[in-house]
């Protein structure tokens, strides 16, 4: 077997446990091992990660539920605007190049890890209670436009649907996390629809991936609650931080000809 290949199959174990943990991370992590560890273009490896994270969450949101970490309407009319968003971005997506494609991501990465690292104000004990009419028009409207993010590039899910479910439809942090699983299942499927009509995937690696990265997710779901909360998202921002630096060294220099036409 590739050595590659073991390599990634063992950080898929990551996926699924951020996925599981944190309510996201897992296409944050999952593009850049396709793309530079087992060496799919860009294109492939944003597609597979739709399936990838989208099967995980499935399986993982079920974990939260059982334990009551899962919102259903405020998730579905969520997700349903953001299957809308994923399939209009996804059929987008299948006619940018790879290196814009790229540099998208991990522009999303370094957004994505400072907000992490900075963390959410604090709000005054008692003040965060779940309201009894949720704003549905406002959910639909976010949940469309971080549909979009997720299907351009295959990431970005997660770690914006968990700050929009706190803020929007006052849920606890843990029941956030458990309700974003849910939704991420419901945008990846539609955007990784659109993105099938122009890629096509090697489907014995990707299922390969999914089944350890789902795996990883029962861990993730098991250790959510037991660590705390802001030593777990400021490490995780500032390891997201350094990948995303590290995709835009990979992926600038052959930015700059495709804009110039040199």
């Amino acid at each position: 077997m590739d050595p590659n290949l073991i390599i990634a199959l063992f950080l898929a174990v990551l996926v699924g446990v951020s996925l599981g943990m944190l309510g996201g991370g897992g296409s944050i992590l999952t593009v850049p091992i396709l793309t530079y560890v087992v060496g799919m273009d860009p294109q492939q490896a944003i597609s597979a990660s739709l399936f990838v994270v989208g099967v995980t969450s499935a399986v993982s949101v079920f974990h939260h539920a059982r334990v009551g970490r899962v919102r259903w309407r405020a998730g579905l009319i969520f997700g349903v605007a953001g299957m809308a968003g994923a399939f209009a971005g996804g059929i987008a997506g299948g006619f940018i190049p790879g290196t814009i494609l790229m540099v998208l991501f991990a522009a999303m990465m370094v957004a994505t890890a400072t907000a992490m690292i900075r963390g959410r104000k604090k709000v005054p004990a008692g003040s965060v209670h779940e309201p009894t009419a949720l704003p549905v028009v406002r959910i639909i409207r976010d949940g469309f436009l971080v549909g979009i993010a997720a299907g351009l590039v295959g990431a970005g899910g997660g770690f914006l649907i968990v700050p929009a479910l706190t803020l929007l439809g006052g849920l606890p942090v843990a029941v956030a996390v458990g309700t974003s699983l849910l939704i991420i299942a419901m945008q990846s499927s539609a955007g990784l629809a659109a993105h099938l009509f122009t890629v096509e995937l090697p489907w014995p690696t990707i299922l390969a991936f999914t089944a350890i990265a789902v795996a990883g997710s029962f861990v993730g779901a098991a250790l959510a609650g037991r660590i705390s909360e802001t030593a777990l998202r400021r490490g995780f921002g500032i390891f997201v931080l350094v990948i995303g630096a590290f995709v835009l060294v990979q992926e600038v220099p052959q930015l700059i000809p495709l804009l110039t036409g040199a």
